[in-house]
């Protein structure tokens, strides 16, 4: 099983991921270096992901593509040092992209925006999934005053529960935030349940095929 994991961060999706060839891709080599340690068999590509995926989703058998959230997040629309910004199209883009031209599953994540979603999505806790195939419903898992923790010690205890390890501090995007990159991550019980959900799938399809 060939994957291209998108806009890869720290690793968070696919660190229960078994049995498959991944290729990653970010543009911040902190954050890869970071993944790269935990994930010493992957393909780690420092770059452009949109293009990367334009390029390259031919090679592979399974895309999941985690564009950046900051655009679409409720969190800009609160506080009162916001400043309006335009969405990122770039997260509908590969949507529709996949949609028309990718054969295999695919998958694209974000968070839960705060407009109605142009396209519909489906929903597991604070994440919206844009996918070709059903993902079950399971809880996410908890972690209290999750976007209030922004210090060392909640950097801390958040690594303790990503289960991802890393001694430097990490600021993504000009912002002075240690937890921000953890906080990005989707969490690896999801990861595995949709990996697997995924995998299952194929499965199914192939028996059907041979019947």
């Amino acid at each position: 099983m060939r994957v291209l994991n998108l806009y890869s961060g720290l690793g968070g999706n696919r660190k229960l991921w078994g049995g498959c060839e991944v290729t990653a891709v970010d543009r911040d080599e902190k954050l890869m270096n970071v993944y790269q340690r935990h994930n010493p068999n992957d393909n780690c590509v420092i770059g452009d992901a949109h293009e990367y995926l334009l390029n390259h989703y031919e090679e592979f058998d399974f895309i999941w593509a985690s564009p950046p959230c900051q655009s679409h997040s409720r969190m800009i629309r609160s506080g009162r040092n916001r400043k309006p910004r335009y969405p990122d199209m770039k997260l509908y883009e590969e949507i529709l992209f996949l949609t028309h031209n990718f054969n295999g599953p695919w998958l694209v994540e974000n968070v839960k925006p705060y407009y109605e979603p142009l396209i519909r999505p489906q929903t597991i806790g604070r994440h919206c999934f844009w996918a070709n195939f059903t993902i079950p419903v399971i809880d996410e898992p908890k972690f209290n005053n999750f976007i209030n923790e922004q210090n060392l010690k909640a950097k801390e205890k958040l690594m303790a529960w990503l289960g991802i390890y890393y001694e430097e501090n990490i600021y993504h995007d000009g912002n002075h935030c240690p937890t921000q990159v953890l906080r990005n991550c989707v969490h690896p019980d999801i990861g595995q349940h949709i990996y697997e959900t995924m995998l299952n799938g194929i499965g199914q399809q192939e028996l059907f095929e041979c019947q």
